[in-house]
């Protein structure tokens, strides 16, 4: 199917299909979704969720104290928002209930840059997979079941179709009731159309946003007279009015209201009959307007503090159901955003080194906790990751114990996630060179931005203990690691000597004999062997080298029987392994012929040194990268 087609083919299948009244009754008694409330087309939208018991996942069980989580696939890119999302759900299967929460403002609060839009623009494209049924040329494309009476209609309703009478609760429309007359009261003369939510046109699905102050009245929500009309009719006609309010466009829909509390409150009220009463009165002299749709609200905390310690506040707080949307704590999930939003720009081709993403994730989370008492917040920004410290540090607190003491606004502050991303925006163009991103920039262009935020000085010092304090020295030790890793498999000949050599050391102390080196002769009594062997244990803090060289040489005693005598690989017993790399590393001077990028003294550190640059490359690293990095660790090991 061509492009050209799939658009064709989604262009009809959203088109309306008419229908009698008659038709439209038939069809409710056989499907029972014709008449579905806007929360239950949502919740239907929504689909089923992965159900997932974290007490078989040692991460999840130890973030979710072993609770069953639901996730829903359509929200499956809301990265660590499982609380939020839940609660979003759990609105719309009570409203869909016919409980309180159908009476009640979906009210997202939460930080800038925090998710809420995104979770509003997420609603409204799941509001328009489902269609809904209005009557046709219904300027508020109210249900075809306004028409009949609650009080008279719905025991014969229910009877003959099986709609149940709460579905009879909304008014009929000054435009439907004008018609009525018309027809004489022929219900039978109305028509019926399917239609499909829609953003672009704005049927049942509308979004308002606060105007000035002084100017800004009742009439963005439930419309106003077209004066072009009064020439035609008088001005309490239905005719003569504009239902382009956002109330009238998102009846049996959703409504989203940006900001909602920097609105004047004057503007607000006919949220309160909308949700209460499912019907809002117009500007004009005409009937209630009906509204049988969901209310979604969003706003800044500082918004929403200033509102409810109003006291003339007060209908409207019993009418609020809020769901916070606070900050990613997880270092794991905030990674996925920016991969997410890397995903949808350019950089998405562009390298970028190991940890960078990791480092940029961390100082986030970090400047959104809370700071613990007796206890690092670094510890703590790994338990909420789901990390197991009780080996590392005893000082550490279960998640548990760290939300309790932090309280219910953690996360409702800090550096937001966009922030975030124009950081790291700045650090793949910092070469101009090299579209790239590496922690070494990241670390540069956090301090320089931090400075131009003018931060309190308390909040500036704290932010950049952050990066002094954890990020940079656990850096060097990351990518300590990194070239330690390539340069040894570049040098894995240096390595095996040393275990050989230590082995064969070993081997003669413990038999008490005295070895001579076959390569000069030299003669080496068991003190001198003692001797030998402490210079590779020592700096390793081998505590007890007795029981460790019987350990050594029985494992490779054993090693050897099954591969005809020769030794194992260096790399093969764990212990004896960290300690060869102590020894390898111990002075940066041993790295300097293979990873600096210096002229070589011989073609063998030449290849070994093109050896280390190939293995960094293919751990992520751009050869630009591997130079500036290097040159970065030896700079920083010198300086220590």
């Amino acid at each position: 199917m061509s492009i050209f087609d799939h658009v064709q083919d989604r262009f009809a299948r959203v088109q309306q299909e008419d229908m009698s009244l008659e038709e439209y009754l038939a069809l409710c008694r056989r499907d029972p979704t014709v008449y579905a409330s806007a929360a239950e087309r949502m919740l239907d939208a929504i689909g089923e969720p992965t159900v997932i018991d974290t007490a078989k996942d040692p991460r999840l069980s130890r973030i979710f104290s072993n609770k069953v989580i639901r996730r829903y696939p359509v929200f499956a890119e809301f990265h660590g928002m499982e609380e939020a999302i839940e609660q979003i759900v759990a609105y719309f299967r009570h409203a869909a209930q016919g409980l309180e929460e159908r009476k009640q403002i979906l009210y997202l609060l939460g930080p800038v840059g925090g998710g809420k839009s995104s979770l509003a623009e997420r609603l409204k494209l799941l509001m328009e997979r489902i269609p809904f049924y209005a009557i046709k040329g219904s300027p508020v494309y109210e249900s075809p079941l306004g028409l009949f009476s609650p009080e008279e209609d719905s025991e014969l309703l229910e009877k003959e179709y099986g709609i149940a009478p709460r579905y009879l609760k909304s008014v009929m429309s000054p435009w439907a009731a004008k018609r009525l007359k018309e027809y004489g009261g022929d219900i039978s003369q109305f028509r019926v159309v399917r239609l499909y939510p829609s953003r672009l046109h704005q049927i049942a699905i509308s979004k308002t946003e606060p105007g000035d102050e002084n100017n800004q009245d009742i009439s963005s929500l439930v419309g106003k007279v077209d004066i072009r009309q009064l020439e035609l009719y008088s001005q309490d006609d239905p005719d003569a009015y504009s239902f382009s309010g956002g109330l009238c466009r998102a009846n049996q829909g959703l409504m989203e209201f940006v900001e909602m509390f920097k609105a004047p409150i004057k503007v607000l009220h006919p949220l309160l009959t909308a949700t209460q009463e499912g019907n809002y009165n117009p500007t004009e002299g005409m009937g209630a307007i009906p509204f049988d749709g969901i209310i979604l609200a969003h706003s800044n905390e500082s918004e929403w503090q200033a509102f409810r310690n109003n006291r003339n506040n007060e209908a409207f707080l019993d009418r609020v159901y809020i769901v916070k949307v606070p900050y990613c704590l997880r270092v794991s999930e905030e990674i996925k955003i920016y991969q997410k939003l890397l995903e949808d720009s350019s950089l998405n081709a562009a390298p970028c080194a190991p940890d960078t993403l990791r480092m940029l994730a961390q100082f986030s989370v970090l400047s959104r906790l809370k700071v613990p008492e007796n206890s690092s917040i670094y510890s703590k920004m790994r338990v909420y990751d789901g990390e197991n410290l009780k080996d590392t540090d005893p000082r550490a607190k279960s998640i548990q114990e760290y939300r309790d003491a932090a309280g219910v606004d953690e996360g409702m502050q800090g550096l937001s996630t966009r922030f975030a991303f124009k950081i790291l925006s700045k650090v793949f163009n910092f070469d101009s060179t090299e579209v790239a991103a590496n922690p070494v920039h990241l670390l540069y262009v956090l301090e320089q931005a931090l400075e131009r935020e003018q931060l309190p000085s308390e909040v500036f010092e704290r932010y950049l203990g952050f990066i002094k304090e954890f990020l940079a020295p656990r850096y060097v030790e990351f990518i300590g690691k990194e070239i330690q890793t390539a340069y040894l498999e570049s040098y894995s000949e240096y390595g095996q000597n040393i275990f050989d050599r230590y082995v064969t050391y070993a081997d003669f102390w413990i038999q008490d004999q005295e070895y001579r080196d076959p390569d000069t002769g030299e003669q080496l009594n068991r003190q001198s062997l003692n001797e030998e062997l402490e210079k590779i244990e020592k700096p390793a803090g081998i505590s007890n080298p007795k029981d460790f060289r019987h350990e050594v040489v029985n494992f490779v005693l054993r090693a050897r029987a099954q591969n005809n005598g020769m030794n194992p690989s260096w790399q093969s017993y764990e212990k004896l392994k960290g300690v060869i790399e102590h020894k390898m590393f111990a002075n940066t001077e041993e790295l300097l012929p293979v990873i600096s990028f210096n002229a070589k003294a011989s073609k063998s550190d030449q290849k070994k040194h093109e050896d280390f640059v190939a293995r960094m490359v293919e751990r992520g690293y751009t050869e630009k990268q591997v130079r500036l990095l290097s040159e970065w660790y030896l700079r920083v090991r010198k300086s220590q």
